[in-house]
């Protein structure tokens, strides 16, 4: 009879280690890109946004968030009613390019307003990990925009977002 039948796992093939090992790398890669943003937005930033410009913007966020949130709401029966509709026939036609954009942009677009409309009430007591959630829906934003093939749109949205979410986010304590 074998030994090794009854023997406990060693800690490195244990069930689900493999998903934590990603989910460490991936937390790893997102701390050392923040870093990175933190040091090019901010630090060799070559104009800063005024203390005062900072204030206004951390003030009227969750508001602006809000509202996004609100519209997106609003929209909901037009994307998933008619936007269906066309994504399939595109697909039908052989357009699967524009329903896969159309797919990729709808789900990344619901993930980053969930993330946002999550951090809403952070964002009132201007928390850091609240700040973070909004700093994840920007992430989850460029990634859809990359994955739709809208990459000017994704860079010229990641620099201008990142620019002003990384100037405030001094404002955001624990």
């Amino acid at each position: 009879m074998d030994e090794n039948v009854n023997a406990a796992p060693e800690s490195g093939n244990a069930a689900g280690s493999g998903q934590a090992d990603m989910k460490k790398n991936v937390l790893g890669f997102v701390g050392k890109f923040e870093a990175w943003l933190d040091e090019y937005m901010v630090v060799k930033a070559p104009f800063q946004i005024p203390m005062g410009g900072k204030e206004f913007l951390a003030m009227i966020a969750p508001y602006l968030i809000i509202i996004g949130v609100v519209l997106f709401v609003l929209s909901l029966p037009a994307l998933l009613g008619l936007g269906a509709l066309t994504g399939g026939l595109g697909m039908m036609t052989g357009h699967a390019g524009w329903g896969f954009a159309f797919l990729v942009s709808t789900v990344t677009g619901v993930i980053t307003v969930g993330l946002e409309a999550w951090a809403v009430p952070g964002l009132f007591k201007r928390t850091r990990a609240a700040w973070r959630l909004v700093f994840y829906a920007t992430l989850v934003s460029f990634a859809g925009s990359v994955l739709s093939m809208n990459l000017v749109g994704a860079i010229i949205g990641g620099v201008i977002g990142w620019y002003i979410l990384f100037q405030v986010k001094e404002l955001y304590k624990n």
